[in-house]
């Protein structure tokens, strides 16, 4: 079924406001990944982008702009 016009660009709106990356994670720690993630109610997404926010601060990164509200959790 084709998308809308308006539903095009609401998408296109919405997807906006990320980056895609692309990542490969290790068969042998997939099944750990996804388990963690519905553990904590999160995504797989939304899981490894608190994980990374959570090592950076960890690590003493601070975004230049002092915001950490970006999307994705």
């Amino acid at each position: 079924m084709p998308l809308t016009d308006k539903k095009k660009i609401t998408n296109d709106r919405y997807l906006s406001k990320f980056a895609t990356k692309s990542i490969r994670i290790p068969k042998e720690i997939e099944e750990d990944l996804n388990t963690a993630a519905a553990h904590a109610g999160e995504s797989v997404a939304g899981y490894i982008v608190n994980a990374t926010r959570e090592r950076m601060a960890r690590d003493g990164f601070t975004p230049p702009d002092g915001d950490d509200s970006s999307p994705g959790e």
